[in-house]
């Protein structure tokens, strides 16, 4: 009987630390790398990866997979750019904790007819995703958003001493429950009302839980700096772990300001704040078109938004106010309607705001409201508003992962989606490692799997050595590219061959094998 069940043999291996690579083979026993070897190893199943590189399997720190999970547990989307673990829960958005269900489905900003809902906690969701036998591994994070609507609804107000305490005690519940993070999403109602007293607060219980802190900050346009300075200042307060999620500079005239907030970042790591970032290697965002307008319109959820737009002299006003950042921070033809409800502007779905204004004769503010006013206000958009040049000064930085911001999809389906679910990772490789040199292959690797990995303190992924976890990615470094494009999302990533998910093999010549080995880590994030 063969002393490995697995052999991976003849392949270039990356280990995950930045070292330069070696020729070495891998032997893997019931889920675990048992050896690294310069000899030729036999095994049960033998994998030849001559000509192909080894690596870790890719860890993404911002994923929004645990709204899609449920439905597409397969995840092919990411197994075919390498990836083995998802960190969910970020921007503030997570499916629990929850009382009121109608409430925290009415605030999603994704499609919540993916979820069954059948749990109120992180515990009855973590069941909920190992039962469906994910392909992947998953990280939960609770989010602020949720919290909020659980305690305060979705209202603009502060919470009373007793509420903050509430507030709290969900997030100590939580970590508890095996949740490795805590996050915010400051643009994003309900969070948008949140005070820095408040998110503070809630900060420094998630750390004393030891939480990492993931927060999509307050402003990523003209007040960059000030945003980045609050993050810190939060982590600095609290002690947090804290991760800047897809760190970028909206608009034409913010570009370059990425400069100081990264070097913001240095000084701060200097006086010993624990604080990276992360970013995806695209020139556009993805979000709700909601979130476009100013914070006073979405007070009380989308019903209210919808009543304001019914009342002229409130529609002008939010019109007005989403007027004045056109140019300045949105381009009106870079707003692009990417999925929406079926309705009337069902066929206006890969449209800019700028192209439906000018259909119907009025400016692109008008248009995005009757979009949103014919659509339920649940619409999602692509927003091209940033330069190739921070996106490759923000992915050199050392301390920055490489992480998607996307989900879980099927290979073929409805809306015009970001290209980042279907091709994140294989992009970097593809096009910033091989075709533009902006990162040797192993920096890129370390950025895809011990630096991320280190974030959540998961000691027993991110790197390739004997008694670690055998999540491993194998792929053609001259051929790994994305596929999927801004006109055309709908295509896989190519040039990964094989990957294992603690020691299954899901993917095998390129082709899933539909066996899943994935599961929802608890905190410590090694222990299944």
């Amino acid at each position: 009987m063969s002393e490995f069940d697995i052999v991976i043999n003849g392949g270039d291996v990356v280990d995950g630390t930045g070292a330069p690579m070696r020729r070495l083979n891998i032997g893997i026993a019931r889920g675990r790398i048992r050896e690294l070897s310069g000899n030729t190893l036999t095994g049960t199943r033998s994998i030849d990866a001559t000509g192909q590189m080894v690596a870790p399997g890719f860890i993404d720190l911002h994923s929004h997979a645990d709204y899609t999970l449920e439905s597409t547990p397969q995840a092919a989307t990411q197994v075919h750019q390498g990836v083995t673990t998802l960190v969910t829960g970020n921007c503030g958005h997570s499916p629990f904790p929850f009382e009121d269900l109608d409430l925290i489905r009415r605030a999603s900003n994704f499609d919540d007819r993916e979820l069954s809902w059948d749990w109120t906690d992180a515990t009855g969701f973590r069941k909920a995703i190992d039962g469906v036998m994910p392909a992947v591994n998953v990280g939960l994070q609770i989010g602020h958003n949720a919290v909020r609507l659980a305690v305060l609804g979705d209202e603009d107000r502060q919470p009373t001493e007793a509420e903050l305490n509430q507030m709290c005690g969900l997030i100590k519940d939580a970590a508890i429950e095996g949740a490795v993070g805590f996050s915010t999403g400051l643009i994003y109602a309900p969070g948008v009302f949140a005070s820095a007293d408040e998110v503070r607060a809630l900060v420094a219980t998630s750390a004393s839980a030891g939480l990492l802190y993931s927060t999509h900050i307050r402003n990523e346009t003209s007040a960059l700096t000030d945003a980045v300075r609050e993050a810190i200042e939060t982590a600095e307060y609290s002690g947090a772990r804290l991760e800047i999620s897809h760190l970028k500079a909206m608009g034409p005239e913010n570009h370059g300001s990425v400069v100081r907030a990264l070097t913001l970042i240095d000084e701060a790591r200097e006086r010993g704040v624990d604080v990276t970032a992360d970013v995806y290697p695209y020139t556009a965002s993805s979000t709700s078109l909601v979130s476009r307008l100013s914070a006073w319109a979405v007070d009380g959820g989308k019903d209210a938004l919808l009543a304001r737009l019914s009342d002229a002299t409130t529609r002008d006003r939010i019109a007005t106010e989403l007027r004045a950042r056109f140019g300045r921070d949105i381009a009106p033809e870079g707003l692009v309607i990417a999925d929406l409800p079926e309705g009337p502007y069902s066929g206006s779905i890969g449209a800019s705001a700028a192209e439906i204004g000018r259909a119907e004769g009025t400016d692109p503010a008008e248009a995005a409201l009757r979009v949103l006013e014919k659509h339920d206000a649940n619409v999602l958009i692509v927003n091209h508003a940033m330069c190739e040049e921070d996106v490759s000064t923000v992915l050199r930085h050392p301390q920055v992962s490489v992480a998607s911001d996307g989900w879980t999809m099927t290979e073929q389906g409805a809306g015009q989606p970001h290209p980042r679910s279907f091709g994140t990772f294989a992009r970097v490789l593809g096009r910033y490692v091989r075709e533009r040199g902006i990162l040797s292959l192993e920096d890129a690797v370390r950025k895809m799997t011990s630096l991320p990995a280190s974030r959540i303190q998961m000691t027993n992924r991110g790197v390739l050595r004997a008694g670690k976890v055998a999540d491993i990615a194998v792929f053609d470094p001259g051929t790994i590219i994305d596929n999927s494009t801004f006109e055309k999302p709908w295509a896989l990533a190519t040039g990964c061959s094989t990957v294992l998910v603690n020691g299954v093999p899901t993917l095998l010549d390129g082709s899933l094998t539909g066996w899943t080995g994935g599961q929802v880590l608890s905190a410590p994030p090694d222990t299944p």
